[in-house]
């Protein structure tokens, strides 16, 4: 039979007690362990007897106040939890629901109503706001479309004229194809074959009349004219373009056995359409990353416009398009080129000049019809291939460059598109800006459009030179050139040591070819010693020179102090086109936030069946003859879960921020684009996005699973986690190629999640010396503050320093264990900084 030895203690409270018959000063109160089915309830956390139902010990089966009633009067009656509090296990009194919950009677733990309701009207404004931008967006299409038709000369006049003070709206993407078939809006009053840029060579090949007789800026087409004043006025200078001297350039890397390029010495003119040719592994990229100033710890010496220095300065006069068109899918042509002139062009120009610029280009490179048209990737296209190509040359041409580098700019476009590009380089040329192309076996149309050359084997020059001169420079060693063959595949064969064909006797080898280029500079060195000053400031006349003759001839480094927005403009920027991408992906964010939610929905469900309790630990004295159940893993365990979880949604996202755009930024940076602008933009820009998905995350999580720990600070806690797993995806995006970068941010996520000391436990990993690898976890900073919170509340019943020895979680390091986990995904994300300068060396 039980009869209490505790009844008379102080303290007994929290039990519902019962008065023994033989409970008297000469009969003390005897201890009886448990029938065995009370000690299996005991053993699952359940009682025997409860509210006068007689099972096993009946009415003497010591009771703690459970969960839903609390125990007034020193525990001898138990009352039920009123409206409006809820009571947790041994409570003596009921406490207060907090703000914005509901606790109907017997409430064991608060209902939610405040975040439930926030999270739908949240959702509920997103899909209004959207729908209602995008009816808008029609019907101002509509509208316009009712009204006023574009003319042949819209392009002039919006590029004079309108002032954006910011981007575009994007038309239906139903029209971009439809747009596709719209001419361009200038069409020449002469009958004539060009357009665009190419009007320029036009006026420099009309026959019978000398460029003195032209009519001077008349001779320009409106586009072409807009786009020369904007020119005349970023540069300030009396000549477009930049000309480059250089003389014995040699490059070897650390490793490398022997260099890559040597003894390069020669000269670019202002204004030429210059090709550098060679076969693979020749130099040539080399060589036009050494005069672009990408590659320092260089021999030899360069000039540009007669001014030794370093070349890395000049870099915001001078443009490079890759190979690759890397542009951003997500915005229009418009808005790629415009983002470009507003972070490059002087910070002293005006919105509207800017735009006027930017349209000017798009006319001139004959992207009118396209201009709000989406670019797209190239798995999807919007616009074609020619067309991408035309918005990476704009995208440099925005900025108004005095120079421009472009590696391999017909590759993989068609003969025609391909003509057309060259054609407008070849303009561009005549305008005085230099132009140099890295350019591999061009068909012979191109070939002669070319001005000079620079031929490379071997990281040394075969012949440089005027194109014009290469059949004969080949011919007098005995090379032939066949009739009616394609100059550019001949020189190509014989500089990459194949020209057999073409000399049927002799030496045909790169290093003959060098040798012999090499003695016939001997016999002019002495007049390139004598004309090297002369050299370095030769440019070829230019169209504007003589229709449109300068005043102004500010100097290079006044020019160079005002190029570029200032960084705190650039992050504003770039914080805009970031937004503007995310608008652009709705379906991506959609699918991100139903996932959190039903991350959040499954692990609430995992969970619901307790309750709320979380924790059973040790009782306090004199109570210790109850503490048979204890449950001290579901708090941790609901810590590997939310770890996990948030690893799953927040690691894919996260790698997204900046692997796209790896490429883009690299290109950017070369350019002048300040690299901790655009990276705090990307970071602030994806903020809004964490929250959201972190309260559709917790709402549902917290709905279901009922922890009796405040919801504000489970968001709190929820949010520093997915801050760090962003953090985290941000760094493996620096490293890991963009295809595998989101399995190895899902995978390691995954791993930070069960380092949180659940399962081993941390004090086991403790006595393995290895605490500090689990802290290196954010996952561990998160069980630690869960356990602390979920823990402290049954202070008054457990032992919860004697759980905190055993789990090895401290208690009350709430703040401290925030403020670490935001200082770990501070932490990843300076790390994930230094990627962008590094991340190409470690890419795995």
């Amino acid at each position: 039979m039980w009869v209490f030895f505790f009844l008379s203690l102080a303290g007994a409270d929290v039990l519902i007690s019962r008065e023994g018959a033989n409970n008297t000063v000469n009969s003390l109160p005897q201890f009886c362990p448990p029938i065995t089915q009370c000690q299996q309830a005991r053993l699952t956390g359940n009682v025997c007897s409860f509210q006068g139902h007689n099972i096993g010990m009946g009415p003497l089966e010591p009771v703690v106040c459970l969960q839903g009633n609390y125990c007034p009067d020193g525990g001898k009656v138990i009352k039920k939890c009123p409206t409006g509090h809820y009571c947790q296990p041994g409570a003596a009194t009921p406490t207060p629901c907090s703000f914005g919950s509901t606790c109907p009677e017997g409430s064991q733990y608060d209902r939610f109503l405040i975040p439930i309701v926030l999270l739908a009207l949240v959702d509920i404004l997103l899909i209004v706001g959207i729908v209602w931008h995008t009816v808008a967006k029609r019907l101002l299409k509509r509208n316009g479309n009712g009204v006023q038709k574009q003319g042949p000369r819209q392009g002039l006049l919006r590029a004079m004229t309108m002032g954006a003070a910011g981007y575009r709206e994007l038309p239906d993407e139903r029209d971009n194809d439809m747009e596709m078939t719209i001419q361009p809006p200038y069409m020449s009053s002469r009958a004539d074959i060009w357009s665009g840029f190419q009007t320029a060579l036009e006026v420099a090949h009309v026959q019978g009349m000398r460029i003195e007789h032209l009519e001077g800026e008349n001779s320009l087409s409106p586009q072409l004219r807009a786009f020369v004043e904007s020119m005349r006025k970023a540069t300030d200078a009396a000549h477009f373009g930049l000309s480059f001297h250089y003389s014995g350039l040699s490059f070897q890397p650390g490793r490398a056995p022997k260099p890559i390029i040597q003894n390069i010495t020669g000269s670019i003119k202002r204004g030429s359409l210059v090709a550098v040719m060679g076969g693979s592994g020749a130099g040539k990229s080399t060589f036009v990353n050494v005069l672009m100033g990408k590659i320092t710890k260089t021999k030899g010496a360069v000039m540009i416009n007669n001014v030794p220095g370093r070349i890395k300065r000049y870099k915001k006069l001078i443009g490079y398009v890759p190979q690759d068109d890397i542009v951003l899918p997500e915005l229009t042509v418009y808005e790629n080129i415009l983002h470009s002139a507003r972070i490059r062009l002087p910070r002293t120009w005006s919105d509207e000049e800017i735009v006027g610029h930017v349209n000017a280009v798009i006319d001139c490179l004959e992207l009118s019809h396209v201009h709000d048209s989406l670019v797209g990737s190239v798995g999807k296209p919007v616009i074609s291939g020619g067309q991408r190509k035309r918005v990476s040359i704009g995208m440099e041409l925005a900025a108004a460059p005095m120079a421009i580098f472009l590696d391999e700019p017909t590759s993989g476009l068609d003969a025609t598109a391909a003509s057309s590009i060259m054609k407008t380089l070849q303009a561009l040329a005549r305008l005085g800006i230099s132009v140099i192309v890295i350019i591999h076996q061009p068909r012979m149309e191109i070939f002669d459009m070319l001005d000079d050359l620079i031929l490379l084997a071997n990281g040394q020059i075969i012949y440089e030179g005027p194109e014009r001169g290469v059949q004969d420079f080949f011919e007098k060693i005995g090379f032939r050139f066949p009739e009616h063959s394609n100059f550019g595949d001949v020189v190509t064969d014989i500089i990459t040591g194949n020209g057999r064909a073409y000399k049927k006797v002799g030496d045909i080898s790169k290093e003959g070819l060098i040798a012999h280029w090499a003695s016939s500079r001997e016999n002019a060195a002495h007049k390139a010693e004598q004309n090297t000053e002369q050299s370095a400031k030769a440019s070829r006349v230019s169209l504007v020179d003589n229709l449109l003759p300068s005043k102004i001839d500010r100097p290079m480094h006044q020019i160079l102090k005002t190029r570029g927005a200032t960084r705190l403009k650039q992050v504003w920027l770039c914080l805009r086109r970031s937004f503007l991408q995310q608008y652009r992906t709705k379906s991506i964010f959609w699918f991100e936030m139903a996932l959190a939610s039903l991350a959040g929905f499954l692990i609430g469900l995992a969970q619901n069946g307790k309750k709320g309790i979380m924790f059973i630990g040790f009782y306090k004295p004199p109570y210790q003859v109850l503490s048979i159940a204890t449950d001290m893993i579901s708090v941790p365990q609901l810590a590997l879960l939310t770890a996990i979880g948030i690893g799953l949604v927040s690691a894919a996202p996260g790698v997204r921020v900046f692997s796209e755009e790896t490429l883009l930024q690299r290109r950017e940076a070369e350019a002048g684009h300040s690299r901790i602008a655009y990276f705090l933009a990307k970071v602030v820009a994806v903020v809004p996005r964490m929250i959201l998905a972190c309260l559709h995350f917790t709402t549902l999580m917290m709905i279901l699973a009922v922890p009796i720990i405040p919801w504000g600070l489970a968001f709190i806690a929820n949010l520093m986690y997915v801050y760090c797993i962003y953090g985290l995806a941000n760094v493996i995006s620096m490293v890991a190629k963009r295809e595998d970068a989101p399995l190895f941010a899902t995978m390691i996520s995954l791993i930070v999640g069960i380092l949180s000391g659940a399962a081993p436990t941390l004090s086991q990993v403790k006595s393995w010396n290895l605490e500090w690898l689990w802290r290196a976890s954010p996952g561990t900073w998160l069980a630690e503050l869960y356990f602390g919170q979920l823990i402290t509340p049954f202070g008054y019943l457990y032992d919860i320093e004697l759980a905190s020895q055993l789990t090895g979680f401290r208690l009350n390091w709430l703040w401290r264990n925030i403020l670490i986990l935001f200082g770990i995904g501070t932490a990843y994300r300076v790390i994930a900084y230094f990627g962008l300068f590094f991340g190409k060396r470690m890419r795995l």
